[in-house]
This record gives C-alpha cells, sequence and structure tokens, in this order.
C-alpha cells in the first residue's frame, strides 16, 4: 500500500514537470512561434519553385489574433539559439525610414561562409530577416534572422514582401504578419519560412496569403544540420 502511494505521488510529481516543460516551451515560443505547418505537410521541392501555398493561400489567423494596433513580437530564440517565430501587426506608419543598418556581425544558426560562382551575388546564404526590414526597420536582431539562402530570400521570401509593403503604402489599413522559420529536428539551418498576412479592416479582402519558401539553392547540398554545403553539379557551367 506504501508503496503504491509512492508510485502515485512520483507519477504525479512527474506529470507536474512534464506540464511545467510544456508550458516554458510554449512561453517561449509565444504567438509568433506556434505554427499549424509541419515539414509532413509540405511537398518536396519541385527543384523550380521557391515557393507552395499552404492552404490554399488562406492564412489561419484567429479573430483574437486580428489587431488594430501596430506592434512587432520576435520571440525568443530557443535552447539552440535559433529564431523560432515573429508576430506583428502593421501599418504604414511604421514602416523603414532611412538606411538599413549594419547586419554583418550577426551570425544566425548554422551560418557558414561560402561562395559558389553560379549562384546570384556568389554568397550562397543570407541574414535572412522574418519580418523584412522595409516593413518595419527591424535591423540586427538575432531574434529575427535566420540563415537562408539566396534563393529562397530573393525569389521566394522577397516577392511576397513587396506584396505586403505595396500595399501598406497605399493603403490606411493594418495587416497581420506572422513569419516562422520551419526546422527538423535539431537542424540549425530551417528547412524553410512560413509567411502568412491578411489584411484586417475587411478581413483579408485586399490582402491575404500563406505561403512556405523552400530554403535551398539550385546547384547546391545544404546539410542542415550543420550550414555546410557542397555544389551537387547540376548549375555548374
Amino acid at each position: 500500500m506504501y508503496r503504491q502511494r509512492r508510485n502515485r505521488k512520483q507519477y504525479k510529481l512527474a506529470a507536474l514537470v512534464i506540464a511545467l516543460i510544456l508550458a516554458a516551451a510554449g512561453h517561449m515560443l509565444g504567438e509568433g512561434g506556434e505554427n499549424s505547418v509541419t515539414l509532413d505537410k509540405i511537398p518536396d521541392w519541385n527543384g523550380r519553385s521557391a515557393y507552395v501555398k499552404v492552404d490554399y493561400g488562406k492564412p489561419d489567423f484567429k479573430e483574437s489574433q486580428l489587431k488594430t494596433a501596430r506592434f512587432e513580437r520576435h520571440d525568443r530564440l530557443d535552447s539552440l539559439g535559433r529564431a523560432v517565430g515573429t508576430l506583428a501587426c502593421l501599418d504604414r506608419n511604421g514602416m523603414a525610414k532611412g538606411q538599413r543598418d549594419y547586419i554583418g556581425m550577426i551570425r544566425p544558426t548554422g551560418w557558414k561562409y561560402k561562395k559558389y560562382s553560379f549562384v546570384e551575388g556568389r554568397l550562397l546564404y543570407n541574414r535572412c530577416h522574418l519580418i523584412g526590414w522595409q516593413l518595419t526597420g527591424s535591423t540586427a536582431d538575432p531574434k529575427n534572422l535566420v540563415t537562408g539562402t539566396r534563393f529562397m530570400n530573393v525569389k521566394g521570401m522577397l516577392p511576397w514582401e513587396n506584396k505586403l509593403a505595396d500595399y501598406l503604402r497605399r493603403s490606411d489599413n493594418h495587416v497581420m504578419y506572422k513569419v516562422v522559420p520551419i526546422y527538423k529536428g535539431k537542424d540549425m539551418v530551417c528547412r524553410g519560412v512560413h509567411m502568412q498576412a491578411m489584411s484586417v479592416e475587411d478581413r483579408g479582402k485586399s490582402l491575404s496569403f500563406n505561403v512556405y519558401c523552400y530554403n535551398v539553392q539550385p546547384g547546391v547540398d545544404i546539410d542542415y544540420a550543420t550550414g555546410e554545403s557542397r555544389s551537387n553539379g547540376s548549375e555548374e557551367r
């Protein structure tokens, strides 16, 4: 009987510890890091497109998440030092002004300096802002930067950031914006970035997208666990 009571106490203590760990993880991720998309829901990269629509392009913001007061939130780095997510309510008045600050001293997880002759600009990796500089002016914040390929940054993320920026410049409305890097296990480099946006006042009638951008580079094989890479010969001339 005593052993049973002791076992029950040990079980309750273990359950409490697990609950505390999960609560801490949820707090660490915050609203920005919570994400409905997992890698098993994303089709393999087809070798061409820089992004793919998620849920037919319809964002999954809850009604309680739609705000009309500007804010920008970057979740804390996780235990591996990785950026895990951002959430913002954007408007025209909060867009960047002036010149972007230097960010070369930031080394996101998995950052490896590597050049390839067939990559635009030669450098394989960019320091990719989750919330683009033009949208809020956020610059050298490690919580807002990931190691991303030139292909993902320019062909994947930038067109959607520009679409959002263009809307903000010509509208008085607000936009909810959420960007979350997707990792596999303990990889140091994300496999891609999940981007969602919705114009608030008209519930997405003017602007709405939900896409996943692949963190890949044509002609390069990437070790996402470390950031190391090598040419696979398909783009070399």
